[in-house]
């Protein structure tokens, strides 16, 4: 695939743009009874509001995408957008849908998710027929459309669900929240927005799937446990055996963020086998809030995946606060894996703040796996450093693949800045095989040669 970072990319939009507008549309979603009254309250009184948000003398001369692109300010531009969208009916939603390749990429996803989500909520199947007519791009709104249909509807947006399962295939396949890019499942969304509105009704719902029936009845206890842990732990008794684990650690998470102290005598009621991975859960819960105390909890839990993904996660949250404690942290842990997923949410923190200390660190470990990792976050973090610095740095990695790829990093970066010097240092050098040379020298960079025959060490 050429662009393999178009899916997370999308994710990531796709998230901001729906918070965003679930937020807006929160109190109205809990009085919403269904699409058509949605429909009738918008067009009489959300026009009004639009013309005030924007006002009047500039309402006036907003007649479309194209005039909203000439606003002074993105944040005005968004919301001059969402306030445009906002006072079309649905004829006229599904008329500016086909503008829509019309824009440039960045403004076209943004218009994209903006318009969906506004879309859903007044015409919801007219929406999902014609994302089913925009090929891949309707598999990135489709989301959208769901979770502002069911965040005024969801009723509604579970029969469609129901009825139409192969439309949201490609979703349930990336979804179920599982992976730090992972999106929500088709089933998992409606229940999100449903147990925001009548946890008893989501709850009914999601227990009467044969599909989905697992991620609906997690998201709905997670969405309890944000505000009552002690209520969402009571609903776990209506699930499953085989999903409660996976909401053990949904609540546990939750739980630790409000009182860490209640979450650890919850966690201790829970069976034996469900206890530690529910721990590391509520530690991590707790590191949002307070990463030096949450640190100092890691020692308890055992060796294993759970522990190393709650280092990561620690280090991220107290590198921004303190990134020497973080890397002193990190170097009392004795997994390698931590270690690598770590220095990737360390590094970028502090050689922001402090590039010579995060160099210091790096220089602290012994040739191998730890100084590989170390040198290589550091190395695509750095945006301040002089690419001829950062390529000898790169340049002392040890394995031949990482080697390879950081020093393209920063030979891109080089080339931008003196190509002459750049490529006579990457001909010269003895650290990269002739393929990674080659490579490098034609562009392709971190994207070409992971190395491949025995270049020898500086």
């Amino acid at each position: 695939m050429k662009n393999p970072w178009i899916v997370p990319v999308a994710t990531l939009i796709v998230g901001a743009a729906v918070g965003y507008l679930s937020g807006k549309n929160s109190d109205f979603a809990r009085n919403a009874a269904s699409p058509e009254s949605v429909a009738q309250r918008t067009r009489s009184s959300e026009r009004s509001s639009a013309a005030s948000a924007i006002g009047g003398a500039k309402k006036s001369r907003i007649g479309g995408v194209a005039d909203v692109a000439r606003l002074a300010g993105n944040s005005n531009r968004v919301q001059a957008l969402m306030d445009f969208y906002a006072g079309l009916t649905p004829e006229q939603l599904a008329e500016e849908a086909t503008k829509l390749d019309n824009l440039p990429m960045g403004e076209r996803m943004i218009a994209s998710f903006l318009l969906f989500g506004r879309w859903a909520e007044v015409d919801p199947t007219a929406a999902m027929a014609f994302s089913n007519t925009m090929g891949m791009a309707g598999g990135f709104v489709r989301p959208t459309i769901l979770q502002s249909w069911a965040s005024v509807d969801p009723a509604n947006a579970a029969k469609y669900l129901s009825a139409n399962p192969r439309e949201f295939a490609m979703m349930d396949m990336m979804g179920g929240g599982r992976g730090r890019m992972g999106g929500q499942s088709a089933s998992s969304i409606i229940a999100t927005e449903w147990a925001r509105q009548d946890p008893a009704a989501a709850l009914a719902w999601a227990s009467s799937l044969e599909n989905g029936k697992g991620d609906a009845m997690s998201a709905v206890v997670g969405e309890v446990a944000k505000t009552d842990p002690r209520k969402a732990a009571e609903m776990v008794g209506k699930m499953d055996e085989a999903d409660r684990a996976g909401a053990y650690r949904t609540i546990a998470a939750q739980y630790g963020a409000l009182n860490f102290n209640e979450a650890q005598a919850w966690v201790r009621t829970l069976p034996a086998a469900d206890q530690e991975a529910a721990l590391a859960s509520a530690i991590g819960g707790l590191s949002n809030s307070d990463p030096a105390g949450a640190a100092k909890q890691v020692s308890r839990l055992a060796t294993g995946d759970a522990k190393d993904r709650l280092i990561a996660d620690v280090v991220g949250h107290l590198a921004r606060k303190d990134p020497q404690a973080a890397g002193d942290f990190l170097k009392e842990q004795d997994s390698s894996k931590a270690m690598g997923d770590s220095m990737r949410q360390l590094m970028p923190a502090w050689t922001q703040k402090n590039p010579i200390a995060a160099l210091a660190f790096v220089n602290s470990f012994q040739p191998g796996t730890a100084y590989d990792s170390a040198a290589q976050a550091y190395v695509w973090s750095n945006n301040t450093g002089s690419p001829a610095d950062l390529i000898q740095v790169a340049e002392t990695i040890t394995d031949e693949g990482d080697r390879s790829r950081t020093m393209g990093v920063a030979a891109m970066r080089w080339m931008r800045e003196d190509p002459t010097a750049a490529k006579a240092y990457i001909e010269a050098s003895t650290a990269l095989s002739d393929e990674a040379k080659t490579s490098i020298l034609e562009g392709r960079g971190m994207w070409g040669s992971v190395g491949g025959g025995g270049g020898r060490r500086r």
